[in-house]
């Protein structure tokens, strides 16, 4: 598979890559399989184990018959995007310029297998407290009564993907000179984009 990344936009920094896939953590899985491919939109639990390899561990629906092709597929691919806007010419200082888009995305190719139906309930405690703790009265699975969990547990399939390959792209503008990523940064944040104008002036070339 192959995906175009200009020089100026690609992102090889392996903590900045895994902080981008835990800050945008619902991600879209797609997968090849006999039928065609397969697409499915989840959230995620990235983790580094002891070995420094990334997973991806996620659930899908039992009736999704998404899962019952992950381990045949051969490579998985996971796709993290972040934020992302239409991009005017009128923002530049430097003329004559074009409309584009400014974004972010990660790539994540590896290989998945099914979960144990044992390891279901951590994996949710886990993934649940990844959005719930910084809440002021975080929910808790344990607090659901026992026969509701036992009745829900087998209706999700569990897995991970193993990351082989992480694949960065930051459109943010870093073909332009400076005073043009400052321009569209400004105008991003008078938008409401203040995500995306931070990215920019995170990522901007030192001069241009």
């Amino acid at each position: 598979m192959t995906f175009y990344v200009p020089r100026h936009f690609r992102l090889d920094d392996p903590a900045a890559l895994d902080a981008f896939v835990a800050a945008n953590a619902f991600g879209t899985l797609v997968s090849a399989g006999a039928a065609g491919l397969s697409v499915s939109h989840l959230p995620f639990l990235p983790e580094r184990g002891g070995d420094g390899r990334l997973r991806l561990l996620g659930h899908v629906a039992r009736a999704n018959a998404h899962w019952q092709e992950l381990e045949g597929a051969g490579e998985i691919l996971v796709v993290f995007s972040g934020p992302h806007a239409y991009v005017s010419p009128s923002w530049y200082a430097n003329h004559p310029s074009v409309p584009t888009w400014n974004y972010a995305v990660v790539h994540a190719h590896g290989r998945a297998r099914l979960l144990p139906p044992e390891a279901l309930p951590g994996l949710l405690d886990r993934l649940s407290r990844a959005y719930e703790d910084a809440r002021p009265s975080p929910w808790r699975m344990a607090g659901l009564p026992a026969d509701y969990t036992a009745k829900m547990l087998p209706a999700i399939v569990g897995f991970e993907v193993a990351v082989e390959r992480l694949e960065g792209k930051f459109k943010l503008s870093q073909n332009r000179r400076r005073e043009d990523v400052d321009g569209v940064a400004a105008a991003l944040e008078r938008e409401g984009q203040p995500e995306l104008a931070a990215l920019m002036r995170e990522h901007a070339p030192e001069s241009r």
